[in-house]
């Protein structure tokens, strides 16, 4: 859990709090004054039950990753889907209204990503897991809850990707640290130049998104994404604009980019 204070001016600190223990630190952020929360694994479904109002978006994922205090109310909101649509439409000018999306994984990024592509206008969301289960689970919440048509396809061997595809998002864990040299096993051969390819890793050049640019298709990295989360949160907790670039440029120099 990382935790904001209000005290003496705002202060971002991590905190280790163990699952046992989240009552409690609950109820030390509404003791402290805290402005509010990030959280993480393994606390971000766990929280709900200590909220007093959770945003619409955030109740659609069934999880939130920041709580912000307002007044005496704990307010739960989801921004890993925020912040990569941020990233993909005010940073690579991508508008996934009317588009053709297909998502590799079914874990938290990908519903979050996939519930906000939704309420953007997306016309068809694939979800693409070797879990049957998890995956039409998702695309039974989102074809009754959002507005856009989703399917769900089993993960066996190698996927191809259908050559209508507007939009392709690695929304699993392959190539995060310290595995970073590992990429989704799809047919790297059937991206082709008018697809838009993301990937949630935050490291700016997976070898997903190498294979992608080596067949001409634009990429969005996952870098913007943690940015854009970020900012957001800021937002929300102090009420002020962020400092963009000098959030953008901390970040890309402890990700070793230029």
């Amino acid at each position: 859990m990382v935790a904001v204070a209000a005290v003496g001016g705002h202060r971002y600190l991590t905190i280790e709090v163990y699952p046992q223990d989240l009552c409690t630190a609950m109820q030390g952020l509404r003791a402290f004054n805290m402005k509010g929360i990030n959280l993480t694994i393994p606390h971000k479904v766990e929280v709900l039950q200590y909220l007093d109002e959770v945003k619409p978006d955030a109740a659609l994922m069934g999880a939130v990753n920041t709580v912000v205090r307002i007044g005496d109310k704990l307010v739960g909101e989801n921004t890993d889907g925020k912040g990569f649509m941020r990233s993909l439409t005010h940073d690579s000018k991508v508008d996934p209204k009317g588009k053709k999306v297909l998502v590799l994984g079914s874990g938290g990024a990908a519903r979050s990503i996939t519930v906000e592509l939704a309420l953007a206008g997306a016309q068809q969301i694939t979800i693409v897991n070797r879990s049957s289960e998890r995956g039409e689970v998702l695309t039974e919440l989102l074809n009754s809850k959002t507005p856009t048509k989703a399917n769900f396809i089993q993960w066996r061997g190698s996927h191809c990707i259908p050559s209508d595809t507007d939009i392709l998002v690695n929304a699993t864990s392959i190539g995060l640290f310290p595995n970073d040299n590992e990429k989704p096993d799809v047919n790297y051969d059937s991206i082709k130049s008018p697809m838009v390819v993301c990937d949630v890793i935050h490291t700016p050049m997976t070898p997903f998104l190498r294979e992608a640019q080596n067949r001409s298709a634009k990429i969005v990295d996952g870098l913007g994404m943690l940015v854009y989360q970020g900012i957001i949160g800021f937002k929300l907790w102090t009420g002020l604009d962020a400092p963009v670039a000098a959030m953008h440029k901390a970040l890309s120099k402890a990700f070793n980019v230029e």
